[in-house]
Parts: structure tokens; sequence; C-alpha cells
């Protein structure tokens, strides 16, 4: 079992990394190491072993490393018209402009196709169309020769990339509807403030001397960052709840905090036949009913045998 989850480097580092044992790159998994590290290789072994079947579970493990699961040799998907066109004018257009940044280059090539003409993209859309069928008939192929388990993790596969792309969907949406950022932590802030002048050459390098400096500082000098923490904490709760009404208004509760939404539900301020009851004031405590219709919004008030006053 060991032998088998701990077959690459890359997956042993990624299990190091996770239980917090840095600087192992020089690592490897052969029973060289595991006699010179003795017991502390068996602890390693026995904590991922555990890690790994707290968070993702025996059965998947045994699925992951078994050779009849694994799905090889997938024919290759289809591409739009458009993939058609920028392939082919890319290298034209890199050749032009070999200085352009690639982003800019993509724009210029999305400008050149949208303003062709109707029969000059037929030939793309030819294309495109051409190799839709031969996806077709490639994939039927391929899944007539897939065990039961092969043809399971292939439908796990691709509902994990609808997943994925719904929520990369979902992220540009908010994005684009002004979703304000979230709050930032005491050492993010410290770590914007201080990134350039940080020792190391790569990424990783600057952030573990940003983590071991931030670790160093005193509570006073830490102080100073909580204290832009929790302002920057008061500025996200009054940005979010102000978008999140916005979004109310626009019938996008979808869009709000789980939290939000189910105080919503309380209130009876969702959709599905659920109208909302008026609200009253009955010797200072509110009440908020709802009541489920089958037609329109309806309203009701609440008889007590003391003065109510509606609001």
């Amino acid at each position: 079992m060991v032998s088998v989850l701990f077959g690459g480097k890359r997956t042993l580092m990624a299990v190091f990394n996770t239980l917090g044992f840095r600087g192992v790159s020089s690592f490897t998994c052969n029973s060289r190491v595991a006699t010179e590290m003795g017991p502390l290789w068996i602890s390693l072994v026995s904590q991922s072993t555990n890690l790994i079947n707290k968070f993702i579970g025996t059965s998947s493990v045994l699925r992951w490393c078994s050779n009849d699961s694994k799905v090889l040799n997938h024919p290759k998907r289809p591409v739009s018209a458009y993939s058609h066109f920028f392939r082919e004018k890319h290298p034209i257009f890199r050749k032009q402009n070999p200085d352009m940044r690639s982003t800019e280059l993509m724009k210029i090539i999305a400008v050149a196709w949208k303003e062709l003409s109707l029969e000059q993209k037929q030939h793309y859309e030819a294309t495109s169309e051409v190799d839709k069928q031969r996806y077709k008939e490639e994939i039927a192929n391929y899944k007539a020769h897939l065990s039961p388990i092969q043809l399971a993790n292939l439908k796990e596969d691709r509902r994990q990339r609808l997943e994925k792309r719904k929520g990369m969907k979902k992220k540009r949406e908010l994005t684009e509807l002004g979703r304000p950022k979230r709050c930032r932590s005491p050492f993010n802030i410290y770590m914007s403030e201080h990134y350039q002048e940080a020792k190391g050459v790569s990424v990783q390098a600057k952030l573990k001397t940003l983590f071991e400096d931030w670790t160093n500082l005193d509570d006073a000098q830490k102080q100073l960052y909580i204290q832009l923490a929790e302002d920057d904490q008061v500025r996200y709760r009054n940005e979010i709840e102000s978008w999140e009404e916005q979004m109310i208004e626009l019938g996008r509760e979808d869009l709000i905090r789980k939290a939000q939404q189910r105080m919503l539900r309380k209130k009876g301020r969702v959709k599905g036949g659920i109208s909302v009851i008026r609200t009253i004031s009955t010797e200072g405590r509110r009440s908020t009913k709802a009541v489920k219709s089958d037609k329109s919004t309806s309203f009701k008030t609440v008889k007590s045998s003391t003065t109510v006053n509606e609001e």
C-alpha cells in the first residue's frame, strides 16, 4: 500500500507539504531512505495514510491506485470554428508582431474573426463539424472497450470538469457584477507591503521568508496589521451588505452568501410559491410569517388580543 501511494516523488512531496514538513526535496521513495530515516519515516507514512483516508477515503485511494480504473488514450475533443481560425492565424500574426504580448495578440485575432463575413467563416464551421463527427465516432468506439469502473471514472471526471467550469463562470459573473473583495488577514496585509523587498528568487522562497519574518515580529508590531485587518473587515461587511441588497433587488438571491439566503428563507423572501407576510409589531416585538400560496402573493395580518400597530 505504501509503495503504491508513494511511488512517485511528486506525490510524496505533496503529502510532505500538506503535513507541514518543508525542505524535503532531496528525498526519494525507496528502501534506502526508509532504512536511513527509521522511525521518522514510519511516522510520516502513518500520518500520510491517515490523512489520505480522512479526506478522500480508502475506497478512493484503492480506485486511484487500481490499474483497471485508469482511463487512458481518451479521444481528442473537437474544437470550435474560432479555435481552428485561431490556430491558423496565430503564427501569421505572431510573425507580424513578434514583440506583442500574448493577450494583445489574442485580442487582435478575435477582432479579425469578428470582421470575417459569413461566407469566410463557413470554411472553419465546416472544419469544426467534421471534427465533431470524428469525435462522436471515436468516443463511441472508446467507451465500448471500457470496463464499468472506467466508465464510472470517466463520468466522474466529466462531472468535475463541469463543476470547475461552472465555478469559473460564477466567479467571472461575480467580478462583472462588482462583488466586493474579501477582507484580508493581518499576514496578507504584511505580505503585500514587504513582498518586493523579501529575500528569495522564486515566489515560494519569498513567501517562506515573509512567513518567518512575520513569526519573528513582536506583538506591538503585529498589532498595527491586526488593526488594519479589523478595519478591512468593517469595509468588507459594509460593502457586501450593500451589494447583496442590490442583488436581491435584481432577483439574484443565488449570488448572495449562504447565510443570507437562509435568513431570506426564514423571512419568506424567496421564490417558489412562498408569499411574504406583512411584518407587524406587537408590544415592541417583531414577527414575520410566510405561507405557501398557489396563486399570486397574498398578505395576511395577525390578530392579537393586544393592540396591533401595522408598520
